[in-house]
């Protein structure tokens, strides 16, 4: 038997979410009888909330949630499941299984999300356990996807750099392992696993505890030049130090994370802080000892102030890293000099250091499915039917066919043009470089449209793009439906974030290189208020800009906004 965790006293009466947990006998509650009844399509509150410990949120068409009111029925209750994929990548088998997934229990279309994850939605409860039952035979699960634990691990895409990155992607794939649950409850009761916990008196979580984190922990591994996985939006970014063409260790940053509150200025996004070196053997136990951390001081009463970042902030940098150090029983070292260049992707064919190929599909906000003009869900599969490599989903949302053999490219070069599948090379760059989130009508926080709405504005700021002669010119943009930073719109060059129907918060002067927040310019405004105030500022930065000089950069020093450099400041007027 595992010695209990003891949490410090904290302040203020714990959230409703502590006493789910703490009843849960370690995150089963009434699942198993609750996914029986076959009278309500939809679950509990309580158990809603052990179920993104599983990884699926219960959602609703809102859509038709009003005429589904008027009609006297039950909302139109669905599940959304998010599929645990470390550093994005997926084996063709996995791929192919996906994609029966989808067209058998979900909506017909595969989302691919910014932390590297397959994201089904339009499950219904009765699929539920026959879904997870699939998938797991191709060696895939939903663990620890969402609720109060460690995330999906991120990691760089990297063709480039094949080997190292090989060896870093094997990194991203322990620290994924290593701070899993260890609660048997997601074997129970998708897997029908033997039942071997009876009663909370046994412990089961060694790390965790039975409280979990006060709330989720993102990880996320960056390989230098390329910052694809927004480092700093985690609350552990690792960057990969390189030396002599091998690895020597990791710079670590610690309390990054993306979501707020309209209207609460003791929220907001941060950016992670460095706090020194360790190398390969350490970095398990590293990231390990931070998480304890947050478990233990995090705020369990309070959940919009319960992230990481508010810890780090409350008890200061130097107080993390003295206990860190106290909890290792060592000291971190000085963190080494790196560059950052990008946080985009970059489409088409790359041959990597390996001898092997790699093509980068444009995937507009990572909706995978077929419309009627673009077989896009279709070509994928016939591709993974003869792909001997592995697929690897970005985190801007894209798709990477990797590791081709030179025998099998030319057959897979034909189905990409017989698919008419693209690498964007037809669209803006801006467009290459936009991130949305799902939104409605899903998501039951949303306040605005996201990804339904941002192709279409996308389409008239190309106007203005092309006018100003920026087609390829690569600029950020994201948007997202609500605060909470899904899309990571705070670190967009150009930033939306939903404020109610139709209209939006514009936020500029993020940097490209993803070390620096974005600041709001204009609030609560509609579309045509967004084209009349991107339009001057376009223009003037395609006439004024330096060599070299990103638009987030620009903004900045033609002072249409301050350079936000920690998250404390960027409510400040």
């Amino acid at each position: 038997m595992t010695e209990k965790v003891i949490l410090p006293p904290q302040p203020g009466k714990p959230s409703d979410v502590e006493r789910i947990k703490s009843e849960s006998n370690y995150l089963r509650g009434s699942l198993i009888e609750t996914m029986a009844d076959p009278l309500t399509s939809g679950i509990p509150e309580d158990d809603n909330r052990l179920m993104k410990f599983h990884g699926s949120y219960l959602q609703d068409d809102r859509d038709v949630r009003n005429e589904r009111q008027r009609q006297k029925l039950e909302p139109a209750y669905q599940f959304m499941v998010r599929v645990r994929t470390p550093g994005g990548a997926a084996t063709p088998e996995q791929w192919l299984v996906m994609d029966e997934m989808v067209r058998k229990y979900g909506n017909g279309s595969l989302k691919l999300t910014t932390r590297q994850a397959f994201q089904v939605h339009g499950i219904l409860k009765w699929n539920m356990k026959k879904y997870m039952q699939e998938i797991n035979q191709v060696l895939l699960d939903t663990i620890a996807a969402c609720g109060d634990v460690n995330r999906n691990v991120m990691c760089n895409v990297n063709p480039n750099q094949s080997a190292l990155h090989e060896e870093i992607y094997n990194w991203s794939a322990k620290l994924s392992e290593h701070l899993l649950p260890k609660s048997r409850a997601y074997h129970e009761i998708w897997l029908d696993g033997e039942k071997v916990i009876d009663s909370q008196d046994v412990e089961v979580e060694p790390v965790y505890g039975a409280l979990y984190l006060p709330r989720k922990f993102k990880i996320g591994l960056a390989i230098p030049p390329s910052n694809d996985v927004d480092v700093f939006s985690q609350d552990v970014g690792l960057i990969a130090i390189v030396e002599n063409d091998k690895l020597v260790g990791f710079n670590v940053a610690i309390g990054g994370g993306m979501g707020m509150t309209h209207g609460d200025e003791a929220t907001y996004p941060q950016l992670a802080r460095l706090i020194g070196f360790v190398t390969p053997d350490q970095l398990l136990d590293t990231a390990e000892k931070i998480m304890t951390i947050q478990r233990d001081y995090g705020n369990r009463s309070v959940r919009k102030n319960a992230r990481f970042k508010y810890t780090v902030d409350a008890k200061g940098l130097d107080w993390i890293k003295e206990e860190l150090h106290r909890r290792l029983g060592w000291e971190l070292q000085e963190a080494r000099p790196y560059t950052f260049k990008r946080t985009g992707d970059e489409y088409g064919w790359i041959k990597g250091a390996n001898g092997k190929w790699h093509y980068t599909l444009y995937v507009q906000n990572g909706r995978v499915k077929d419309f009627e003009d673009y077989q896009l869900l279709t070509g994928l599969r016939e591709i993974a039917k003869i792909h001997t490599g592995d697929f690897r989903l970005t985190p801007n949302q894209n798709l990477m066919i990797s590791n081709v053999t030179a025998q099998k490219k030319k057959k897979i070069q034909e189905l990409i043009e017989q698919y008419k599948l693209t690498d964007g090379a037809h669209y803006s760059a801006l467009r290459r470089n936009s991130i949305a989130c799902v939104s409605l009508p899903t998501c039951g926080l949303a306040m605005a449209e996201a990804e339904r709405y941002l192709p279409s504005l996308i389409t008239k700021i190309d106007s203005i793009i092309d006018e100003a002669g920026l087609h390829e010119t690569e600029i950020g943009i994201r948007m997202s439906g609500c605060p909470n930073g899904c899309s990571r719109a705070a670190m967009g060059e150009i930033g939306f974030i939903g404020k109610g129907p139709g209209k939006y918060n514009l936020y500029l002067g993020a940097s490209f290189t993803g070390n620096r927040l974005n600041k709001i310019y204009r609030e609560n405004i509609g579309e045509e208020e967004i084209l009349a105030e991107l339009r001057p500022i376009l223009l003037r930065y395609a006439k004024e800009r330096t060599e070299g000089e990103h638009f987030g950069d620009f903004v900045i020093r033609a002072g249409y906004v301050e350079a936000v450099h920690d998250g404390r400041d960027f409510h400040k007027k």
